[in-house]
């Protein structure tokens, strides 16, 4: 039995919501950019999988936690690969969180503002509604693509907050990543939650100084 995280309800009113890793497991991403994106670039260049795998990781890490580190056009440019195609091939491993449906219908009762914010490209949002019905619990959809920002780049949120009125103090957000979520701490959004193990397949994280939801369930 998880504990209950306690939230102050009464005194939130807008909930953003990261995608992959939060609302999605991110089982999916993580093999799609480490097995299956690297197969795929062996195979059209002859390259032995695991040497590719070493090339991409590099390729990826030098722009980590930039705009086009997630920009699917990007790295069709750069690799030479179709991505968007790409990843229908392996959507069967699209998965949706346990209890996220219920979690969002408890906040649609509640009359919260919910947002979708993610850093995810459009075209990778698209892809994930096709296998997942979660798009018409938001009432707002927005990509770092949107801003022109990562989320996790200082003045994010203040570019945000310029096209959407919200109250840090009156504000929720999740995410799976602590980087993203230090940014928004910076920005002083009032209420913070990571989670505690964004890929199902692999180990839980340690979130450091941002309290683990394990199951949305804790929260109503």
């Amino acid at each position: 039995m998880l504990n209950k995280i306690p939230m102050d309800w009464q005194n939130i009113h807008t909930v953003f919501l990261d995608m992959d890793g939060t609302l999605l497991d991110l089982h999916y991403d993580n093999h799609f950019w480490l097995d299956y994106v690297p197969k795929c670039y062996a195979e059209k260049h002859q390259l032995k999988p695991e040497e590719t795998k070493d090339l991409l990781a590099s390729r990826y890490g030098k722009i980590q936690g930039t705009l086009n580190w997630y920009c699917l056009d990007h790295w069709s440019e750069q690799l030479g690969l179709d991505i968007p195609a790409l990843k229908q091939d392996v959507a069967e491993r699209i998965k949706i969180r346990t209890n996220v449906k219920p979690f969002l219908e408890f906040l649609q009762q509640q009359n919260k503002h919910i947002i979708l914010l993610t850093n995810a490209h459009p075209k990778t949002v698209a892809i994930k509604f096709q296998h997942v019905a979660i798009e018409k619990y938001f009432d707002k959809i927005i990509t770092s693509h949107d801003i022109g920002m990562a989320k996790e780049e200082d003045g994010f949120w203040d570019k945000l907050q310029q096209g959407l009125d919200f109250k840090c103090e009156n504000s929720l957000f999740i995410d799976d990543s602590l980087s993203v979520l230090r940014a928004a701490q910076r920005h002083n959004i009032a209420h913070l939650l990571a989670i505690h193990q964004p890929d199902s397949q692999q180990q839980a994280i340690d979130t450091e100084e941002f309290t683990a939801l394990e199951c949305f369930r804790q929260l109503f």
